[in-house]
Parts: C-alpha cells; structure tokens; sequence
C-alpha cells in the first residue's frame, strides 16, 4: 500500500495501518484531497507571494495574503486529524489545542516516527502563531513585519524544496 504525503516528503511517510482496505482507502483519500488543496491554494496564491516579494504589500494584498497563510495551516491541520482520527488518537482539546496537535505531531510515536520532518517544527510555528493572531484580530491591525517572513520564505517553500 502507498502511503499519503507531499511530493517532497514534507509530511513523512505515514503507514496508514493495516486496517480493513476501505479504511486504509477512505483515510488516504481524504488526506490526498487536503494534499491537492493545499497544493491549489499555494499555486493560487504564488502571483501574491511574488508580487510581496518585489513590493510592500497595501492593506488589501496583506489581508489577501493573510488569508492564504491561514488556509494553508488550516489545510495542514486537517491532515493532523484526520492522521489522529485515523489511530483512535485523543485530540486536545482546550484553549492551546492548536498548538498541542502540532507538537504531538513531531512527538508521534505510534509508527516510530513522527508526523513531520523535524526542521519543520520552528517554521510550522511560525506559521501557527499567524494563524492565532489573524483569527483573533482585525485586519487593519495586520503589520507586514509581523508577516513579511512569513511571505517571503512562503508556505511554498517551507513545504517544497526550492526549484
């Protein structure tokens, strides 16, 4: 059985287990769809990372670019639980359960390895920490220093090796 990941290799190889094949197929598609969503998000969204890479960005390209940042880490921990889900795994729950599910995701031991590859773990929190801050404030609050690195090493390039 193949196992589902990124074309790079971003999220590690996870043996999906040797539970019944519709398991196994249902559980591998719905992490291949999130895959080919993120996917589409990020090539959607490659002319606003460029174009933030040339220029400052006005407030309607930063919210843009907000919202792409935020859908991305949306996409990713979807992945986390449907991988949790899938191994009858808790999820946390609480006031810090977004950063809770990301460290159990390089702490993940059920298959001996963890989730993600380890040097993604301060980059991933970056990008966790963006996440908070646009869910829980206003757009005109948005600062381009507060994303500026953010764009520039672009989701793309946290999750694909660079061309």
């Amino acid at each position: 059985m193949d196992d589902a990941k990124l074309p790079d290799g971003s999220i590690q190889s996870i043996p999906l287990g040797k539970r019944s094949e519709a398991t196994y197929d249902g559980i591998k598609a719905k992490i291949t769809f999130e895959i080919s969503q993120i996917e589409k998000l990020l090539d959607s969204g490659k002319p606003l990372f460029d174009l933030c890479k040339i220029k400052t960005p006005d407030f309607i390209e930063m919210s843009a670019a907000a919202l792409l940042l935020h859908s991305f880490y949306n996409g990713l921990e979807n992945i986390l639980v449907l991988i949790f889900k899938h191994y009858n795994k808790s999820l946390p729950n609480g006031i810090k359960w977004h950063m809770e599910l990301l460290e159990q995701a390089f702490t993940f031991k059920e298959v001996n390895k963890s989730i993600f590859r380890i040097e993604l773990q301060e980059p991933l929190d970056k990008y966790l920490k963006f996440r908070h801050f646009i869910r829980h404030s206003y757009g005109f609050q948005l600062e381009w220093e507060r994303m500026e690195d953010l764009i520039i090493e672009s989701a793309q390039s946290v999750l694909r090796p660079p061309v």
